[in-house]
């Protein structure tokens, strides 16, 4: 099966999740692949670029026969050739399209976007969040690879996981010293704090938050050296996560841990969808400055989908493919 997108780590991991759960069911090889578009097109309606590899010349140069039996795109980048794959395939190929495409749902074989966008259609599965990587299995790794520096760390353990900016939201200084001092009062019994920043977080925003979180006990990654992202989802009591991210809320309800959303400035309706249904499902509650321990049932969207994409290709009456055997 083919991973098809623009490379970017949020969106790659997204298709990349999603292969590896149905890899998990019924082995198959997984190779990924990068899609781009020159930057005058970078702008274009997706609905112009009817003939990807003649237009995108060199952009989808790693789009070549033979094709895939399952082929899993993610991104705007992906969705020429999502759609252009059926035709090439002669049908051949199972067409898995993540997120809203914002082109017509018939135009691929499945169509994944998340909930909160309200997409319908026969041939569209919404999930709650998105698919992802996390899995007992990566957390347990992770853990094991961090675990001198994790093992000796008070309780309650606090992951949080920190973005920024974005269209709709931003992570400004004052709001920045305000989330410290909320973290500072939810720990000022004791616990520690494991916290990672992403590329959107501003660096101002960054300079206030990591001196802050660093007087507790615990750590703060700096960017350097390998990344403790599964360590800290697997060594945490409590996760702490800003409301500008659809990715890491639904990585951390894998865990069935507590989630905390910590609120950004700004808003979004999709978003604000989103996190209502995170709550609705008992997932997670708005951070006010205090923790309190629930549980629920680990998200499972991921293999949730994985399972439906496998029942579609054993009906697939045009495949032929290994995964129908």
């Amino acid at each position: 099966m083919w991973v098809v997108s623009d490379g970017r780590a949020g969106i790659e991991n997204q298709a990349l999740g999603l292969a590896e759960a149905v890899g998990r069911q019924v082995p198959a090889e997984i190779e990924v692949k990068h899609v781009r578009w020159p930057r005058w097109l970078s702008r274009a309606p997706t609905r112009l670029i009817f003939e990807p590899r003649r237009m995108l010349g060199d952009g989808g140069a790693a789009i070549q026969p033979p094709w895939p039996d399952l082929w899993i795109g993610n991104g705007r980048a992906a969705i020429p050739y999502s759609i252009a794959m059926r035709r090439w395939s002669h049908g051949h190929t199972y067409v898995v399209q993540l997120q809203d495409p914002v082109r017509p749902p018939r135009l691929f074989d499945l169509v994944v976007p998340p909930q909160h966008d309200r997409l319908a259609g026969p041939n569209v599965l919404p999930v709650l969040g998105a698919p992802h990587r996390v899995t007992e299995a990566r957390l347990a790794e992770g853990y094991a690879a961090f675990a001198e520096r994790l093992e000796t760390l008070p309780h309650p353990r606090v992951a949080l996981l920190i973005g920024g900016r974005s269209k709709a939201f931003d992570l400004s200084v004052a709001r920045a010293k305000a989330m410290a001092d909320e973290i500072d009062q939810a720990l000022s019994a004791g616990g520690s704090v494991l916290a990672t920043f992403s590329r959107r977080t501003p660096e101002a925003a960054k300079a206030v938050l990591a001196p802050r979180l660093a007087r507790h006990p615990g750590f703060v990654w700096d960017g350097e050296g390998p990344n403790p992202y599964f360590a800290l989802l697997a060594a945490a009591d409590v996760i702490l996560v800003t409301e500008d991210s659809t990715n890491m809320p639904t990585e951390a309800a894998a865990t069935g841990k507590p989630i905390y959303i910590v609120p950004l400035e700004g808003r979004q309706a999709r978003r604000a969808r989103f996190l209502q249904a995170l709550y609705d499902a008992g997932v997670a509650r708005p951070f006010e400055g205090a923790l309190e321990t629930w549980s629920y049932p680990p998200l499972r969207e991921t293999d949730r989908v994985a399972s439906a994409v496998l029942e579609a290709l054993e009906h697939f009456p045009k495949s032929g493919n290994r995964f129908s055997d």
